[in-house]
């Protein structure tokens, strides 16, 4: 009897990782199927008691047929018994079975003790299938789960993909990769597919980046980025905003809600446009915090820092005099309001015009990622927009005032053509 498994280098560190839950966010012809095909073998031959079972459940069972069965067949040659094409289950030698399932009818799951189930497409399916079956039949033999997909936009699946990422909860971990992860694909093919695709398609398919179709405020080609330059001179003034996070959030457990971060914006300004040096960003205390921001404001010396108005600007405050004092370096904190305008409107008077004219250079490092997401996805409910949302704050901390240039002419123009300054 023998099982001969070939993984890819990224199924071998999913493989060893001992989680019982894991969530699989993966681009187009990435290894996640053939990845749960072996998962789905190896945990039918684990299997103790002969009553136990096994369950790949796709969104119909039609498509479970589509996408598992031959995969299955092949691959499990030396250790299948029976295999009953009619309702799609595959006996073992070991006399476990393997079920191929469809999560449009769920009453066909129930009343069964499961030792392992493998979700393809987890975003297609209602939650309940998961909340209200398939976790309690997994109960009593404290067996295991893998969810795979391709994102979707942000649904049940990403809220899954979310909490699984916080770290919060050891039972629970995700997985991100992409279609370039799989070394077995051409990367030349996947850039060709690229150059054919809309960067939406491509994002969501290949990048497997979980995009909401519909927010379309800012486009990619409207960003500028600069590699580091040590050697750099910079001719304009640092500015720092800050746009704080709610500190009683902090440590609490997967509601999306309370994943916002506290997001400090480093930006060179000058009258061309916005060097965004770095965008610090992260769910810290009160303590830690404030450190971020004094030293921030040590390194880069800001004419001006900002911090969102509100209730976690007074409590930073407290923290962040005390370093003060300690170091002795006082700067002084200009407090930044939303000034009765919707968010919505603040963001897009502020980045959308200077964007699309290549006045904001962003440097690239290691924030990139989650500072285009929110700015991709915005304004959708189901992300956050921290990074945006302090960069913005810029707009009203750094405004350009030279009266000399007024004073000897009646008719003039705006200096920022853009926003009308």
């Amino acid at each position: 009897m023998e099982l001969n498994i070939s993984l890819l280098p990224w199924q071998q560190d999913v493989w060893e990782d001992p989680t019982r839950f894991k969530v699989i966010a993966a681009g187009r012809r990435c290894g996640k199927t053939r990845y749960a095909a072996y998962k789905l073998l190896v945990e039918a031959l684990s299997c103790k008691s002969q009553f136990s079972h096994i369950f790949y459940v796709a969104e119909t069972q039609g498509q479970a047929r589509d996408v598992m069965w031959s995969m299955l067949i092949e691959l499990g040659r030396g250790v299948i018994k029976t295999a009953h094409i009619n309702n799609l289950q595959i006996t073992l030698v070991n006399g476990a079975t393997i079920s191929l399932k469809g999560s449009d009818r769920p009453d066909t799951m129930r009343g069964v003790s499961l030792q392992y189930v493998v979700l393809d497409e987890y975003g297609t399916m209602k939650p309940e299938v998961w909340e209200e079956i398939l976790l309690p039949a997994l109960t009593d033999l404290e067996g295991g789960a893998l969810f795979i997909g391709t994102p979707k936009g942000r649904n049940h699946f990403w809220e899954l993909y979310q909490f699984a990422s916080l770290g919060s909860d050891p039972y629970w971990k995700s997985w991100h990769l992409t279609s370039y992860d799989n070394p077995t694909l051409k990367a030349s093919e996947i850039d060709r597919a690229k150059g054919s695709m809309s960067a939406f398609a491509f994002r969501q398919e290949f990048m497997a980046a979980f995009e909401a179709k519909d927010s379309m405020l800012f486009k990619e080609e409207w960003l500028k980025f600069e590699e580091p330059d040590e050697n750099r001179k910079f001719e304009g003034d640092w500015y720092i905003t800050v746009d704080p996070a709610g500190f009683a959030q902090t440590g609490t457990t997967s509601n999306k809600s309370r994943l916002d971060e506290t997001a400090i914006s480093v930006v060179n300004v000058t009258q061309v446009g916005w060097y965004v040096k770095t965008i610090i960003h992260g769910r810290w205390d009160l303590k830690e915090t404030a450190r971020r921001i004094f030293d921030a404001v040590a390194e880069y010396k800001p004419i001006s820092v900002g911090i969102e108005k509100g209730i976690a600007q007074q409590a930073i405050m407290s923290p962040l005099t005390d370093l003060m004092r300690q170091k002795a370096r006082y700067f002084r904190v200009d407090l930044l309001s939303h000034g009765n305008q919707k968010k919505t409107d603040r963001i897009v008077w502020a980045l959308q015009g200077r964007m699309e004219n290549k006045r904001i250079t962003l440097e690239v490092g290691d924030w990139n990622a989650t500072f285009m997401d929110q700015l991709f996805q915005f304004p959708s409910k189901l992300t956050h927009d921290d990074l945006i949302d302090s960069l913005s704050y810029i707009d009203q901390l750094a405004e350009f005032a030279y009266p000399s240039a007024f004073d000897e002419i009646e008719e003039w123009e705006p200096i920022d053509i853009l926003t009308g300054y």
